[in-house]
């Protein structure tokens, strides 16, 4: 750092200084050092900051002249300090204050703590913390502009200690960081007394005191850090969150810097534990720490964590005939919401296997002894196990069939050697039978030291005799007895739910220790649920080519979507069907109904060509697909005998990038019925008339001009787990017909970087249809998450505003982009005389539960008959349009009603279920995009 008042600027100044002296040969002595004065100089140019600040000082920070007298220069420590400590003292002369950056730890400089105060005589402080900085002055600051007697935001009060200065300055960076409520309330609609599961938190506490923890020198181990801390209870108090370097604490320490000293046991080194306030978080800031208490509660009132939830597992339901049994447990989670701090409880259930890891593999053994490795190793690796000797759940990574119980390891503790039989049966009392079977592998997450370093973590070996099975397979999902038998424990209604929410009240009040663990931390909770006050939006006309009808209190017209004629009839006149011998007299009686349904409904149809395969290989398929399919064809139609994976993708891969032509495949079983049959053949009618690019049934959207996006993705697990982006978009008033594109991503990408050319191109088709380009756009974005609102509101918005500019520079039409999210646990419970009950469709909440920090509000749109109705999420996450909260709610509920694979509402906006179904096809199926050809048409239903 140059010095002698020229700064950096003067670097030059002083080397030409330099040149300008003679040489100094060895030996000579230097002036300075015999005490010869050096000859009379001019003083060099000021050309570096230094003297730029100094004179800046000295103009400023000089008291004025004393009459008569020549005015005081500034000290010459003062004008020499070149960074933090001028330009501190002179912001300090100028009546402001500036905090110490990477220093909010430290008292103000030249104050000396209260740990340093009582020091003994002779003991040296450290220079960073008793020396002020250079060029620091130890004056008080003066008084700001104002009258007297007012006190600015950014200075502390004359009677307050350092202390107190320091926790004001806390408060106020808690409270500066806070973003702004945001509150967006509509007023339509018939206003509906509700309820919901969320509970009040109070906080006696002014909020939790931050420290930071160093250790000195520094301990990697994650559990010694702990053990070191926690031998000084008697200076940190019993209760603490602590997670290795960051302590939380309830209460606050006597001093701004607590040292304390603890030896190391591996190699008996003293390791200096520093402990310092780093900041005052409020009680809205404290939901990480308040949620790590819950936690704890629910240790203490004896529940398992079982993958993210908590649940009993002494009070199980069972399921013998389908060896299931289904654990009651909860899920709480402490937010901030506009109305306060809450706790949102709610029910759950998790279904476990009665079958153990060994069952199942003697099973695969006896069904395929030659390759059941294989198949071993694919249905179990992924898969998540319970070990019901300690309640805990581990991920099976791999399966060690050269190693068994019989084998030993060394044991961590003794160092000795034992195998795993005698293991478990000295540790939890559990006679392994079969010392045969192989061992399961399951390999710990890698943890980061707090320098980063990675940890190397041991890898543990589980026994398949002692681990039971989690989760439902595929086969289980599909099998309809089984769900059914299921839903009759874990389908909840709301006057059941509240009776859940009651009970975990009640639990933790009447546990001593649950209750005092909340009482260390000041906090306390209401013995019952929020009221809110929601509104019930007017019911929809729908509108068909012969009239309309209204939707009716549960938003269903399945009946009227059969009686009524359809907007748009796509005739189907030239179609083909293909099927097997066997199913010829089923495929006889469907063409039957379908040339007498579909004129019904507006739809003319002809008689198909018919196909009749010789067997029902999937090679013998396509080669009749390839060979029949021509331009002039309409629509194909399949008849599968079963249901066949491989089988389906393979043809709907060829319809849909091979040879582009609209497809419908429906399983033989599903026309068999006699009883179904005309129901069945309705609904496959008006779907295949979709696909065609025909229009079923429309809404009143008042809106001109606007173009309605939904956007989704689909993450594929088959290759290499790319990404796939679903893009929907409407193309005229009615909101009835789509244009859809997809864009494939990186493996487990959410957000959407091929969104340019999607929303480009949409644009275009719009123009195309229209002759004219969309002035407003809606954007419904499903799949995101909570951690990605901000990136999506910056990152995809921004592409969607340089495709605007690809259309001419007056081109920018006003867009509002609203994330939607399905899988919450919030839940909106109806107020009635008798009991709580579902809330009607078109119920709409947004305020009090809803986010301080975000517009956003909750929309019930769907009939649920049996168990307790989900709301939908709807977060705004840019809105540039200004639109009034009531009319996007109202096109939001508008939207769920356009879904045609469903003659009701669903319970996201229609494009987004297009959306999901468009990548969901892709990503499972198709795994290559789809044919333009088909993209202005929905063949993907």
């Amino acid at each position: 750092m140059a010095t002698g008042g020229f700064g950096r600027g003067g670097r030059g100044a002083a080397l030409l200084q330099a040149l300008k002296d003679g040489t100094r040969k060895p030996g000579d002595q230097d002036e300075k050092t015999v005490g010869v004065q050096p000859a009379t100089q001019p003083p060099p140019i000021a050309m570096g900051r230094g003297d730029i600040l100094r004179g800046l000082v000295a103009a400023i920070s000089a008291p004025p002249p004393t009459p008569g007298g020549a005015p005081d220069q500034a000290p010459i420590g003062l004008a020499r300090g070149r960074g933090l400590a001028a330009m501190q003292a002179l912001l300090q002369g100028r009546g402001r204050s500036m905090p110490l950056p990477q220093q909010a730890l430290q008292l103000p400089v030249g104050q000396a703590s209260p740990q340093q105060a009582q020091q003994s005589p002779g003991a040296q402080a450290s220079p960073q913390k008793q020396q002020p900085l250079a060029g620091q002055q130890r004056s008080p600051p003066r008084a700001g502009p104002g009258s007297a007697g007012q006190q600015s935001p950014g200075q502390p009060s004359p009677g307050q200690s350092s202390t107190q200065q320091l926790e004001g300055r806390f408060a106020r960076m808690a409270t500066e960081d806070r973003r702004p409520t945001v509150s967006n309330v509509g007023k339509d609609g018939k206003v509906v007394a509700l309820s919901g599961n969320y509970i009040r938190i109070r906080c006696a506490n002014a909020g939790v005191y931050q420290y930071h923890v160093d250790y000195r020198p520094m301990v990697d181990s994650k559990n010694m850090r702990f053990k070191m801390l926690n031998e000084h209870r008697d200076v940190i108090g019993q209760v603490k969150a602590f997670d290795g370097s960051i302590l939380y604490l309830p209460i606050r320490l006597p001093d701004q810097e607590t040292v304390v000293t603890s030896k190391r046991l591996t190699d008996g080194v003293d390791i200096t534990l520093t402990i310092r306030l780093t900041r005052v978080v409020p009680p809205e800031s404290c939901l990480m720490v308040y949620n790590i208490i819950f936690r704890r509660i629910m240790y203490i009132l004896q529940m398992v964590q079982v993958g993210r939830y908590f649940y009993n597992p002494k009070t199980p339901s069972a399921v013998p005939q389908h060896k299931l049994e289904v654990w009651p447990g909860y899920i709480t989670s402490v937010c901030e919401n506009e109305g306060g701090l809450m706790l949102l409880a709610d029910a759950s259930h998790r279904v476990l296997r009665t079958q153990t890891v060994l069952e199942l593999m003697q099973q695969i053994v006896q069904r395929n002894s030659s390759g059941f490795q294989d198949e071993c190793v694919k249905k179990l690796v992924g898969t998540v196990v319970l070990t019901r000797y300690n309640n805990k759940t581990y991920r099976i990574d791999d399966i060690i069939w050269d190693k068994s119980p019989a084998h030993s390891f060394p044991c961590k503790n003794t160092g000795e050697s034992i195998t795993f039989q005698e293991y478990y049966k000295k540790a939890y009392n559990k006679n392994i039978q079969d010392d045969q079977q192989p061992l399961l592998l399951h390999r710990q997450k890698k943890k980061r030291t707090p320098q980063g370093m990675e940890q190397q973590c041991e890898n543990i070996c589980l026994i398949p005799e002692l681990c039971y099975m989690t989760g439902l397979t595929d086969e289980l999902r599909s099998d309809f007895r089984v769900m059914k038998d299921i839903a009759t424990h874990t389908r909840v209604s709301p006057a059941q739910r509240k009776l859940t929410m009651g009970k975990f009240v009640n639990s933790v009040n009447s546990s001593p220790e649950a209750s005092q663990e909340l009482a260390n931390w000041g906090l306390s909770f209401d013995n019952d649920t929020i009221d809110i006050e929601g509104r019930q939006v007017q019911e929809e006309k729908i509108i068909f080519r012969d009239g309309h009808v209204m939707a009716g209190p549960q938003a269903d017209w399945g009946r009227d979507a059969t009686r009524k004629t359809v907007i748009t009839a796509v005739d189907l006149k030239n179609w083909i069907v293909l099927y097997t011998k066997r199913d010829s007299a089923t495929v006889q009686e469907y063409i039957s109904m379908m040339l007498k349904c579909c004129p019904q409904m507006g739809i003319q149809c002809n008689n198909p060509t018919r196909y009749e395969l010789r067997d029902d290989r999937t090679e013998t398929y396509i080669k009749s697909l390839r060979d029949n399919i021509n331009p002039t064809v309409q629509m194909v139609v399949i008849i599968f005998p079963t249901s066949r994976d491989d089988r389906y993708s393979a043809v709907k891969k060829l319809c849909c990038v091979e040879c582009p032509v609209p497809s419908q495949v429906i399983i033989a079983k599903t026309i068999k019925d006699q009883k179904k049959l005309r129901s069945v053949t309705q609904k496959v009618g008006l779907q295949i008339n979709v696909k065609l690019g025909g229009e079923l049934w429309a809404l009143s959207i008042p809106m001109s001009n606007l173009m309605v996006v939904g956007i989704d993705v689909y993450h594929d697990a088959t290759r290499g787990k790319r990404s796939i982006a679903g893009f929907v978009s409407s193309t005229n008033k009615e909101c009835t017909r789509w244009y859809s594109r997809v864009c494939f991503q990186l493996p487990g990408q959410e957000l959407i970087d091929g969104l340019k050319i999607c929303m480009t191109s949409a644009i275009r088709k719009y123009h195309e249809v229209n002759h004219t380009f969309p002035e407003k756009v809606v954007v419904f974005r499903d799949g995101v998450g909570d951690g990605q609102l901000s990136i999506v509101g910056g990152h995809e918005v921004e592409q969607l505003k340089q495709c605007f500019r690809q259309f001419g520079d007056n081109y920018n039409p006003t867009m509002t982009v609203v994330v939607v999210q399905k899988r919450i646990n919030a839940r909106i419970f109806l107020k009635t005389n008798r009991d709580l009950e579902n809330p009607p469709p078109g119920t709409v909440v947004d305020h009090t539960i809803t986010r301080r920090e975000w517009y956003d509000f909750y929309l019930v749109s769907q009939h649920v008959r049996q168990g307790t109705v989900s709301p939908t999420h709807y977060i705004v996450v840019h809105d540039s349009s200004n639109m009034r909260p009531d009319h996007l709610q109202r096109l939001s509920y508008k939207m769920t009603h356009l879904y045609y694979n469903w003659p009701g509402t669903v319970r996201v906006p229609a494009p987004c279920q297009y959306a999901h179904k468009l990548a969901y096809l892709v990503g499972q199926n198709i795994h290559k995009e789809p044919s333009t050809e088909l993209s202005d048409r929905l063949f993907f239903l």
